[in-house]
């Protein structure tokens, strides 16, 4: 693991889309973990600003994003699938059939984790993960706890992580 430190945000978020960048024109089929909240948006947009110049070709990526809100549909303003088709999705070239978000719908949670985490071991496991830490320390949407899984899971947030 390499940690870097950025003299600000704005640099951070170009070395993070440079990374990604990078991930998919070393493997243009790559698998991309995708993260929603404050902290990808500056990454979002150098990776949309890369697209519209030409220097990234993200025709053959397939993205499974970290989370979604139980009991919220695809058209709520507080969907994560909103949020990533408004913040991403929207300005670049992936195919709709290579976006994938967890069903917030889904009548079973468990099942859908299972479902989810079934559709990801069949597209090779993910090449690259972004992550974003909340205001209370949660990390990529899991709440502060004494260990983490590997597996999706149902969660129940804090209050302080739950949508308005």
């Amino acid at each position: 693991m390499n940690v870097c430190i950025y003299p600000n945000a704005e640099l951070a978020a170009a070395a993070a889309a440079i990374l990604i960048a990078g991930q998919v024109i070393d493997k243009p089929r790559s698998v991309l973990g995708l993260a929603t909240g404050s902290t990808p948006l500056p990454i979002y947009r150098e990776l949309i600003a890369m697209a519209r110049r030409g220097a990234l070709d993200l025709r053959q990526v397939t993205t499974y994003n970290l989370d979604e809100y139980m009991g919220l549909g695809p058209d709520h303003p507080c969907s994560y699938r909103r949020f990533m088709w408004e913040n991403l999705f929207s300005q670049v070239d992936i195919p709709a059939g290579n976006i994938h978000i967890p069903d917030g719908l889904a009548r079973d949670p468990a099942e859908e984790c299972r479902r989810y985490d079934a559709a990801i071991a069949a597209a090779g496991q993910l090449d690259l993960q972004l992550l974003g830490i909340g205001a209370n320390g949660h990390i990529g949407f899991n709440e502060p706890a004494e260990r983490y899984t590997t597996h999706s899971y149902s969660q129940a947030l804090s209050a302080q992580t739950q949508p308005d």
